[in-house]
């Protein structure tokens, strides 16, 4: 018999956030950065933050469970999650977390270019075992970080406070963008079998001519069958092959359209039907669109 699922907790304060994990009150109301060890909360809920949240954590060789897997931190690791996700919070934490839990409101960041640059940044979309590992080194530079910030999200209130924290959070960001950049390119042996897979996917995908019955594929459906999140997966295959998951799509489909268009008689609605395009008029537009030329107008320049 399964156990009942945990109700949905919804917390759309960064106050709220810190009664929940039973750490001392937050000194400003939109950020905050709160020091793991202080946690004292260890029930087993799930919870959907309205804010923005950057996870460190480390464990002294143990593991953390996240959902139904275990992770180990023997180098440190971060967790992103954006408005409105879903976090697991577990009660069976083995050893003491260290590290610090940074929770920015997007209502801080408006009239900033960061509250535009921050919902650009895939890893906020991230499962959490695409969780980002980092070296010692930049465990170093994150922890210096974080604990830069929270000295002046502590620090009295000045004409230049927001001004201040706002360019240590961007700083922040790009960093882990790059250790993230760095993490692909490192796990070059997993990532090419990433590639490889998702090659493989949608070319059967496409020639398996169920096109028309199952509709165009989606970053989704192929994501899941690889096991990853769709963030992941684009991120991953733009720093490997410069192009994002839903490009590759893409010119694939473009590729067989014109295979198509030049090797049989289907009329171009025929053609656009065996694609999964639901109009011909979606079809051409997105043909004009990749090619710069109508099918019918490719058709009759390579025959």
């Amino acid at each position: 018999m399964k156990a009942p699922r945990q109700p949905l907790h919804a917390i759309t304060s960064i106050s709220a956030l810190h009664q929940t994990l039973q750490v001392p009150k937050p000194t400003h109301p939109l950020v905050s950065v709160v020091d793991l060890r202080q946690m004292q909360a260890r029930t087993e809920q799930t919870i959907a933050y309205s804010f923005y949240t950057i996870a460190f954590k480390q464990l002294d060789g143990g593991q953390l469970r996240y959902g139904q897997q275990y992770y180990d931190f023997d180098e440190g690791v971060m967790i992103f999650t954006a408005p409105h996700q879903t976090v697991r919070l577990e009660a069976d934490v083995p050893v003491l977390v260290q590290g610090c839990l940074v929770v920015v409101h997007p209502d801080f960041l408006q009239g900033y270019p960061l509250a535009r640059k921050i919902t650009e940044y895939g890893f906020f979309g991230y499962a959490a075992k695409e969780a980002l590992h980092l070296s010692a080194a930049e465990q170093q530079q994150v922890l210096g970080m974080m604990q830069r910030l929270a000295q002046e999200v502590a620090a009295p209130l000045t004409a230049f406070s927001q001004d201040i924290i706002v360019a240590h959070l961007d700083l922040l960001l790009t960093y882990c963008n790059q250790f993230y950049h760095r993490q692909f390119l490192t796990r070059k042996a997993t990532s090419h079998d990433v590639v490889s897979r998702f090659e493989q996917l949608l070319q059967a995908c496409i020639l398996s001519e169920q096109l028309a019955e199952r509709g165009l594929p989606s970053v989704q459906a192929l994501a899941e069958q690889l096991h990853l999140s769709p963030n992941y997966l684009s991120d991953l295959l733009r720093t490997h092959t410069g192009l994002s998951a839903r490009q590759h799509i893409q010119h694939k489909l473009l590729d067989h359209a014109k295979h198509l268009l030049a090797t049989t008689s289907l009329s171009v609605s025929e053609v656009a039907y065996r694609l999964g395009f639901e109009h011909s008029q979606s079809f051409n537009r997105f043909f004009k669109q990749q090619a710069t030329i109508s099918p019918l107008d490719y058709r009759l320049a390579v025959n």
